[in-house]
């Protein structure tokens, strides 16, 4: 896999207020972060577009652009650090091919062995009973 050079200049932040309890500061300071990366405007190849526009995402809109809202931190700083964390595992997820399982089948001393194995333990089981005169 190839390293993905991802364009900050390509990625817009904006400062938006979080939700849910925050004390005092909850309706005067914007400390989350919505981040939108456009797909289709970007620099990353052409590869790399299609398989993340291709993903089975919530946070990737019709129009190809990449919507990431990050508020679990205090700082505005650090969400738009968790934000941009999380646009890069995004557009890894996209760039991962796995590789492809080549069935195999044992080989024929193994399937010999294996069948004498078990013809020898039911030998072993069909001893065991009851011994008549």
């Amino acid at each position: 896999m190839p390293a993905i050079q991802l364009n900050e200049g390509e990625v817009e932040f904006f400062a938006i207020r979080a939700q849910g309890a925050g004390g005092q500061n909850v309706n005067k300071v914007s400390n989350a972060v919505h981040l939108r990366f456009d797909i289709g405007a970007s620099s990353l190849p052409e590869g790399f577009k299609e398989k993340l526009r291709a993903l089975r995402d919530q946070r990737i809109s019709s129009d190809g652009i990449i919507v990431i809202k990050a508020q679990s931190h205090r700082s505005l700083e650090r969400n738009r650090e968790d934000a941009l964390l999380r646009l890069r595992e995004l557009i890894a997820a996209a760039a991962f091919v796995p590789t492809l399982r080549r069935p195999t089948k044992p080989s024929r001393s193994a399937q010999r062995k294996r069948v004498d194995s078990k013809v020898k333990r039911g030998q072993i089981k069909q001893q065991r009973g009851r011994i008549t005169d």
